[in-house]
């Protein structure tokens, strides 16, 4: 398993380095994850804070972030 700090540096890199946007993200993701969305990764979240699961799915891709991040 990473690291936080590489996990972190995954996600900031998939919305261009803007810590907002990450934060952002992965609030609303914790939201939707505490109001019983399940996780999108394929690993076993049981003992895993929602902002963990958040920015682990955002980290490895399979949760994208639509509309806040301007691709140029």
């Amino acid at each position: 398993m990473m690291r936080l700090e590489e996990r972190m540096s995954q996600a900031l890199k998939k919305v261009n380095n803007d810590r907002y946007i990450l934060a952002i993200a992965v609030g609303q993701r914790a939201d939707e994850l505490s109001k019983g969305a399940k996780p999108l990764l394929d690993k076993n979240t049981q003992n895993m804070k929602y902002t963990d699961i958040a920015i682990d799915e955002i980290a490895t891709g399979v949760l994208k972030i639509e509309g806040l991040v301007h691709k140029d």
